[in-house]
């Protein structure tokens, strides 16, 4: 047991440590999670074939020796933490970098562990034959719940990432010790012709499983790990790429098989089905006719379907559970099922759509399946089988209800992208997001939306392009600070971290000098192709493609009058780009009188006392620029931290109309050590 739950645990939290420790890699992307889960389930499923394959070719005494073998190599080579050489030079194929860097690093360690489940419950079902191994399951599914729900809460925001990576370290070299005393046992138990003898009884006993139940199973097991996919990939465009977010639906994925494998009574057939059909109604209802306004209450209907999805497939998968000599193919089964939706849902998806639509496709499957659990309980599709009336009219009132709110939903999609042709210009997906280029009738202007954020405001009447919108305009702390500097010097250099619809453009001069930094291609494309910011610029304008950071780690010096960060009001806050490293690449690229200007607006995150802790600790003089703007009934805080060396850039009265009072509390980040919670706009939830 302590073997199998120290598996369990060590398997579980090394996915979001090492996860958040690539993503500022990778522009803070929520696809890079999509990613790490596609690689952590395809491992899974080779070490659910590696145990099935020990399993039935080789002797007991051969698996013990062969297994621990290689994992005494995998401990001996381990590397937790990649190292910085792991950096990606070009944004090109970020998928297949990030599958690179997690099979080289932790890809034997993790394979290994994969077979601990399977492997250790046939050697228990061998050593103690009267006593069932599923139990060992739940145990299992236990320790990696403990894992992931102690991760965001206690390892992150207490150890920094090479302290993780070190105890986690230990950990392993313990699992090793425990996996042969494991071994040990079972061999010294188990007597010679036992495992022939258990595999006859097995294939004459009636549950041992045909084909088409592990094709159910494998079906199950993939739009149970779809739906984890999908309703996580959904949250996080919504609210933030955290490690909490990634947390929470993997956690209740695992509760769910917690609770079906350790015990039938857990899982009610009919209630399950009927509550799942339920809430896919009430979520339908509620974005057909947009009737939850609260983000966090959206958020949680979305957990709570998630586990009622998985409840229904991993209720059905365990009532179909075999008889031990089948053990290691149906646990092979159910990995290559949860494989299958990671690849559909991080490969299939973003190629096949345009938009998230494997989310309403996992909600048409769940209904479809719901529909038959409840039949197959009555036994009305068996044959013989007649159903009472009654039921013939609560299965027509069910799926007349269900398929007008479902479809009705579906259709609505179409019907609104239909609708939205006429201010819908563009819509693109790629491995950073969903890029909408829409056209507002109302204020005349053209939008460029990445999710639920808007990126960029460009008007369309005569002269728009020469007027900064939004987050951007001459009130703002950087329209300040640039025109500032334009008054002091007849050309100015400034550098953009984030190039969105291009607007800062729109302040350049003939021999001012704007570089831009943007990771994502298709942010580029759609700057160029449908806003006139950069083409119409009088100003020399530079476009680099890449992680700003990496990109100017590489670069000579830059000498920039204005350095401006703003790849902080959307969703995924990419940490590496606040960091105190980060700071000293940009001191690096700073003319001697220049100005750091840090975006800071966002709705979820106070950023400030991040901001404020590195001007601190690079003894930097800084001011908060806070104007609001109107936004539909709304007035929204555009947020800007001045930074700089020179006392005297800072010195004029033009920053001093809407500057506010600094704040107290100080948060300094490191590439090291970094934590989202510590800064979480509470009052926002």
């Amino acid at each position: 047991i302590s073997a199998v739950f120290v598996s369990a645990f060590l398997l579980f939290q090394i996915q979001p440590m090492i996860s958040k420790a690539i993503l500022p890699w990778f522009g803070g992307a929520p696809a890079v999670w999509s990613t790490c889960l596609l690689f952590f389930q395809t491992v899974l499923f080779g070490g659910y074939a590696w145990a099935h394959a020990l399993n039935r070719w080789v002797p007991l005494r051969g698996q013990v020796i062969l297994h621990c073998l290689l994992l005494l190599t995998a401990a001996l080579w381990l590397s937790v933490v990649p190292e910085p050489s792991w950096k990606p030079i070009t944004v090109d194929s970020p998928t297949v970098h990030i599958l690179t860097i997690l099979g080289s690093t932790i890809g034997l360690p993790y394979f290994l562990l994969s077979a601990t489940g399977p492997l250790l419950q046939r050697w228990f079902s061998l050593a103690y034959s009267d006593r069932s191994p599923y139990r060992l399951y739940a145990v299992s599914n236990a320790g990696s719940l403990i894992a992931l729900l102690s991760y965001p809460f206690v390892f992150e925001p207490l150890m920094t990432v090479n302290a993780q990576a070190s105890g986690w370290s230990a950990g392993f070299w313990v699992y090793l010790l425990l996996t042969v005393g494991c071994g040990l046992i079972t061999v010294r138990s188990v007597t010679p012709g036992t495992e022939a003898r258990a595999d006859f009884t097995d294939q004459n006993n009636r549950h041992f499983m045909s084909g088409r139940r592990f094709l159910y199973c494998f079906f199950l097991a993939l739009l149970a790990s779809s739906s984890l996919l999908a309703v996580t990939n959904t949250v996080c465009q919504d609210v933030a790429v955290i490690p909490f977010l990634w947390v929470v639906p993997l956690s209740l994925y695992l509760l769910s098989f917690i609770l079906c494998f350790d015990s039938d009574r857990w899982y009610q057939r009919v209630p399950t089905a009927l509550v799942t059909c339920a809430i896919i109604a009430v979520l339908c209802w509620a974005l057909m006719f947009r009737t939850i306004d609260s983000l966090p209450l959206q958020v949680g209907l979305y957990f709570l379907l998630l586990f009622a999805i998985c409840m229904m497939c991993h209720g059905e998968i365990s009532r179909l559970r075999p008889q031990p000599s089948q053990l290691t193919a149906y646990y092979l089964t159910l990995s290559a099922g949860g494989a299958s939706g990671g690849l559909f849902v991080a490969l299939v998806a973003p190629t096949v759509f345009s938009d998230f639509r494997e989310f309403q496709l996992c909600l048409l499957a769940s209904v479809i399946v719901a529909i038959l659990v409840i039949s197959h309980d009555r036994k009305w599709l068996l044959p013989g089988h007649r159903p009472p009336l009654k039921g013939i009219a609560a299965s027509v009132v069910l799926l007349v209800l269900l398929g007008t709110l479902f479809f009705e939903s579906i259709l609505s999609v179409f019907i609104e992208a239909r609708s939205r042709q006429g201010r819908t210009v563009s819509t693109t997906r790629s491995f950073y997001g969903v890029l909408r280029v829409e056209v507002d009738q109302v204020t005349r202007s053209l939008i460029l939306r990445h999710g639920r954020i808007m990126h960029g405001l460009q008007l369309t009447g005569p002269g728009g392009w020469s007027q900064p919108t939004t987050y951007f305009t001459r009130r703002t702390g950087v329209g300040l600070a640039i025109t500032h500097k334009q008054a002091a010097n007849p050309s100015v250099r400034i550098g953009v971290v984030g190039l969105g619809a291009g607007t800062l453009a729109a302040y350049g001069r003939k021999d001012d000098v704007l570089r831009f930094y943007e990771i994502n291609q298709q942010v580029i494309e759609q700057a160029q192709s449908h806003f006139s910011f950069l083409d119409r610029s009088p100003a020399h304008v530079d476009l680099i493609l890449g992680d700003a950071r990496l990109s100017l780690e590489r670069e000579s010096p830059q000498n920039f009058d204005l350095l401006v960060l703003d790849a902080f009001s959307g969703d995924a806050i990419p940490t590496h780009l606040l960091t105190r490293e980060a700071f000293d690449v940009y001191q690096r690229h700073l003319a001697a009188d220049g100005i750091i200007a840090v975006h800071t607006s966002n709705s979820y995150f106070n950023l400030r006392p991040v901001v404020d802790a590195i001007a601190d600790a690079f003894d930097m003089q800084s001011t908060t620029v806070v104007v609001f703007r109107q936004l539909s009934d709304v007035e929204v805080p555009s947020e800007w931290i001045l930074m700089t060396n020179n006392s005297q850039s800072l010195s004029e009265t033009i920053f001093d109309e809407n500057a506010v009072d600094p704040q107290s509390h100080r948060v300094l980040w490191t590439d090291n050590f970094s934590n989202l919670f510590q800064i979480l706009q509470w009052d926002y939830f």
